[in-house]
């Protein structure tokens, strides 16, 4: 099982907004490298749920919970083109605490997430 970090914008798509939905299709990434991600993704693999924006609440970036891949790589319903690519995700667990991006960045173990090294990237590996 492979860890990822899958970043929205809470006014586009919440944390809350895929435990209404119960399962949802993660689309709309349009960088190579994220879509890459996507590709390597497998049913059983498990992300977490990073806020990339304030919200109600909470102070600033943050992962909010932890969710499931429940469909592999298929074609993005939202690309016209067919290049691009979507996998679906379901709500397991909202953490009682967030995770504030500040406190990421003081975890020397986290020190090389590609969420500290390439922090516009939507879709990373978490090691």
């Amino acid at each position: 099982m492979q860890y990822w970090l899958l970043k929205s914008e809470p006014e586009a798509f919440s944390w809350d907004d895929l435990v209404s939905a119960g399962e949802a299709v993660w689309d709309g990434v349009r960088n190579h490298q994220a879509a890459n991600n996507l590709r390597a993704m497998m049913v059983g693999d498990r992300a977490f749920f990073y806020h990339s924006g304030p919200r109600a609440g909470a102070v600033g970036p943050h992962i909010i919970g932890c969710c499931e891949i429940t469909a592999g790589a298929e074609t993005d319903p939202t690309d016209e083109t067919g290049k691009w690519v979507a996998v679906k995700v379901r709500a397991l667990e909202k953490f009682t605490n967030t995770v504030p991006l500040a406190v990421i960045k003081t975890e020397p173990a986290l020190s090389d997430m590609a969420l500290l090294k390439q922090s516009r990237l939507s879709v990373s590996p978490v090691t």
